[in-house]
Order: structure tokens, then C-alpha cells, then sequence
């Protein structure tokens, strides 16, 4: 099976050592998104809610470079560093995905990389 690395400006740029994403046959599998803005690759201004909305516009950035969308996440799994924040990802959540929803873990962290309050990856199915 052939691998493809998934790489795109609209979302931000690998701050190590990995890939965006990387696509092996019809599975495409998402890296960890932090609520950095692609742009200035900076963590966007604002609360939890802010943040929250920045990593799923990332991961929809992600899916949309590899041809597919957020309806096409099978398995997401979301890292906190306050699990008060857990209601927040729901109602958020329900903004971006419809029934059928992906599978889903959420695991509460004591850190996150340049201080994110919430890490979110993703695998994708597409069609074809």
C-alpha cells in the first residue's frame, strides 16, 4: 500500500518532527492539531471555546486537503488539560459533526505543547 503525506498552508505547519497528516490507501490519518492560527502560527487569542473551535477548523483545514471532510472522521480523539472543558468540546463539537458522529476518546493531560488547552487528532475514511 502506498503512502501519501498530506501537507497544507490552511492549516499549520508541523512544529516537529512529524507529518500533517499522512494518507495509506483510503485511511487518512490526522496529526495532533493545538489551536495554533496557520497564519502566524501563534495560539489564538480568547477562552477554552476559542481554542476549541481553532483545532476543529484545523483538522476540517486537514480533511479538506486530502479531499475529504469532517463527515468522513471515523475515530476522533480530543486531549484536555482541564476536563471542565469536556461540556465545551460537546456543544462545539456539535457545530462541526452530524449523526452519524465518529467514534471518540477524550483522555485529560497535565500539558500540552505551547501551552493548548485542548489537542485534538483524527482518523478519516474516504471513499474511494
Amino acid at each position: 500500500m502506498s503512502r501519501e503525506i498530506i501537507n497544507t498552508p490552511a492549516a499549520p505547519q508541523a512544529i516537529g518532527p512529524y507529518s500533517q497528516a499522512v494518507r495509506a490507501g483510503n485511511t487518512v490519518y490526522l496529526s495532533g492539531q493545538i489551536p495554533l492560527d496557520p497564519n502566524t502560527m501563534e495560539l489564538v487569542a480568547g477562552d477554552a471555546d476559542q481554542q476549541i473551535a481553532q483545532v476543529f477548523d484545523n483538522l476540517a483545514a486537514l480533511a479538506a486537503a486530502c479531499g475529504g471532510t469532517l463527515a468522513d472522521v471515523v475515530k476522533l480523539t480530543v486531549y484536555l488539560t482541564d476536563l471542565s472543558y469536556f461540556p465545551r468540546v460537546n456543544e462545539i463539537m456539535a457545530q462541526y459533526f452530524h449523526a452519524p458522529c465518529p467514534a471518540r476518546a477524550v483522555a485529560g493531560v497535565a500539558q500540552l505543547p505551547r501551552g493548548a488547552l485542548v489537542e485534538m487528532d483524527a482518523i478519516l475514511v474516504l471513499d474511494g
